[in-house]
């Protein structure tokens, strides 16, 4: 049965004026739409004061998953803020704090700034210079240097690459690479080709590699038409040798062959 009690509602106080908007977060919180976009879930992440997080609290390794992926979607700027927060609460020298330290360095080359990648991988590096990733962490610190200008550094960082990890085919490219920019062709060949068989099969590689042999290819050419004259040079003296008139006269009297050849009698 419906009840014909009738119920009073409140007539409410009405709106100030000017009217402040309704927000259940605290004034704290509260974020800058025009700035920040409201829809953003790490949005609030930003505006918290980490001195008040409990660093037992934060999961570190989630940090480096969320750096991932906005690695994944070329949001290199943010990456490198996660995985920056997730060194800072990984264990010191942990497995998490070593894979932040690599992507970071990662995150900073695909932004071009190559010194603070090369800092990223040598403290991934001084971590762990010889676990299962520390051929990658070679590899990638051997680009940063090349592309900051330093010529001796990468192919030592190559070569280390290649001797933790024999399998990795962006290792042996490297190595070829910064040998054939030494002049030496024909190990940057061999390089090549064992990335190509390792799975490498992308135009870059291939196009080194035919680089590669077209300096083979012209040492070669110059090192024939080098050797000509000076085959000329050995053969022609034996062809054009002077003899001296008087000498083979005396030789043809005594019957003698050789006009540098004397006896001597008793």
């Amino acid at each position: 049965m419906a009840s014909t009690r009738r119920h009073r509602y409140s007539d409410g106080q009405g709106f100030g004026d000017p009217y402040e908007g309704f927000d259940l977060d605290p004034p704290t919180y509260r974020v800058n739409g025009r700035l920040v976009d409201p829809a953003d879930d790490h949005a609030l992440a930003e505006l918290v004061d980490e001195a008040e997080i409990d660093p037992e609290a934060v999961d570190a390794a989630a940090l480096v998953e969320v750096g991932l992926a906005y690695a994944a979607i070329e949001e290199y700027e943010q990456a490198v803020d996660s995985f920056s927060r997730a060194v800072a609460y990984a264990d010191e020298d942990s497995p998490t704090a070593w894979e932040a330290w690599v992507n970071k360095g990662v995150a900073h080359a695909q932004l071009g700034e190559y010194d603070e990648a090369i800092g990223a991988y040598r403290e991934a590096l001084r971590i762990d210079d010889d676990g299962e990733h520390a051929a990658a962490a070679e590899t990638n610190l051997a680009y940063a240097l090349w592309e900051l200008g330093d010529s001796s550094g990468p192919l030592d960082r190559a070569e280390r690459a290649v001797e933790l990890d024999p399998r990795l085919p962006q290792a042996w490219y490297n190595r070829g690479f910064f040998l054939a920019e030494r002049g030496l062709h024909e190990e940057a060949v061999r390089c090549f080709d064992t990335a190509i068989s390792l799975g490498l099969r992308d135009s870059s590689v291939r196009g080194e590699r035919d680089r590669s042999l077209a300096f083979l290819e012209a040492d070669l050419v110059e090192g024939e038409t080098e050797a000509e004259p000076e085959a000329r040079e050995e053969s022609e003296p034996d062809r054009a040798r002077d003899v001296d008139p008087g000498a083979r006269e005396a030789a043809d009297a005594d019957g003698s062959d050789d006009p540098a050849v004397s006896e001597r009698g008793e």
